[in-house]
């Protein structure tokens, strides 16, 4: 039987349009309500609406983290990291009362498509307009957990806090891409009881593009990355919750004692703040900053690098941590629970203190000199990429969890 489903979704995050397409490909008829004005072009849905909730709808072009480019407010771009930060302050403290405003609108979309289940793949704001506008229904909702629901959002507006708790307690089931998500939404009020599943957040890995390979060089050059360098690759992009200048201070200290290495960093190009690191350390010729890239380019540098870095301060599972994985480049990556459910320091990868540029750049050091240590982690991380995240797996359980989730909130009814 066909499960028709509504997605409470940004629908610019790659990570989002990833779940919807593999769920879409084992027959889910999807139907999308965006919180961003987004295109559906490519997205295989019978359905696409877009709801801007959270002051969204005043943001014109890209403005995904990691753009590099100033929102805009109206037709006035704001210049300056105080202009985002005020625009963030709005949407966190006041975005959450927004959410009530588009209910009615809401539950006259979910009357037309009639959805066997409602997925909200993210707490802030999906999660919280798809429980307001559920509220005195029997539609069963799925929540999906992202890295910084709970710990970066909840716990920085007492708004926020308050609504996640609501979500928590209406979700019939839950999806988190790590086990310290389930825990805590637990004690946010999430039902144990009730049906959850761990899995990647974009609907796991084809291990066919993603795995280990030769080194593309013409991929290289149309970066302008030297032939002979050592790649130490950051793929984060401009993240608030990533340690950027942690990572721009431990160059120097890498470049000391291997004068070969060249730091590339995807997701930064036309980035001011970026680009003044780099003059300021006097770094540019150790460093590239690059464009967002395509899904192949991306593989092309993980295959590249030995080292990927991700100092990140809050997370769940990085997909870019999982891609590095998949393609044999050893993870260097921030010291958070979510992250220790896959690597193993010393193992397959390095856990460093984000805030500390010394202590990642000597574990950055220490995996450059260890050849037999990424050796090792490459078969490590290629089987455990295999068995817990490989895309038709996680395809089958995403629709093991959509049918469990509509079957007991049937039983509850």
């Amino acid at each position: 039987m066909t499960i028709r489903v509504c997605f409470f979704v940004d629908a610019r995050s790659p990570i989002a349009c990833g779940w919807i397409k593999s769920v879409a490909a084992a027959g889910v008829e999807a139907h999308v309500i965006s919180t961003f004005p987004a295109d559906s072009t490519g997205l295989p849905v019978r359905s696409f609406h877009v709801v801007p909730v959270a002051f969204s709808g005043l943001a014109q072009g890209r403005t995904e983290e990691g753009s590099g480019r100033a929102p805009r407010l109206g037709g006035v771009r704001l210049r300056g990291s105080w202009a985002s930060l005020a625009l963030n302050t709005v949407r966190r403290w006041v975005g959450p009362l927004d959410v009530f405003r588009h209910v009615r609108r809401v539950r006259r979309i979910l009357d037309e498509i009639r959805p066997d289940l409602v997925h909200a793949m993210r707490i802030p704001y999906e999660g919280l307009l798809a429980t307001e506008a559920l509220a005195s229904t029997d539609i069963p909702l799925l929540v999906s957990i992202w890295g910084n629901d709970f710990t970066l959002h909840a716990a920085r507006s007492w708004p926020l806090s308050i609504m996640t708790g609501r979500a928590m307690a209406r979700a019939d089931a839950l999806h988190a891409d790590c086990e310290r998500d389930v825990r805590l939404a637990c004690l946010r009020g999430f039902p144990s009881s009730r049906p959850h599943a761990v899995l990647p957040g974009n609907g796991g890995l084809d291990v066919t593009v993603f795995s280990p390979g030769a080194v593309n060089m013409a991929s290289m050059a149309k970066w302008q990355i030297p032939t002979k360098a050592i790649i130490i690759l950051n793929p984060r992009g401009m993240r608030a919750y990533v340690r950027n200048d942690t990572f721009f201070k431990a160059i120097p200290l890498v470049l000391r004692e291997c004068p070969d290495a060249h730091f590339a960093c995807v997701g930064m190009a036309g980035n001011r703040l970026a680009e003044k690191w780099v003059q300021d350390l006097d770094a540019g010729h150790a460093v590239t900053l690059l464009p967002p890239v395509s899904v192949l380019d991306m593989r092309d540098l993980f295959r590249a690098a030995p080292i990927s870095v991700s100092p990140s301060e809050h997370d769940g599972t990085p997909n870019t941590l999982l891609e590095a994985m998949a393609c044999g480049s050893f993870p260097v990556a921030g010291d958070l629970d979510s992250v220790r459910e896959w690597i193993r320091p010393g193992e397959n990868g390095f856990l460093c203190d984000p805030s500390s540029p010394s202590d990642l750049a000597q574990k950055i050091l220490c995996a450059l000199k260890d050849r037999g240590l990424r050796q090792h982690a490459v078969r490590l991380n290629t089987a455990l990429i295999t068995k817990k995240a490989e895309c038709t797996a996680v395809r089958r359980e995403s629709l093991q969890l959509y049918r469990q989730t509509i079957e007991q909130r049937r039983l509850r009814v």
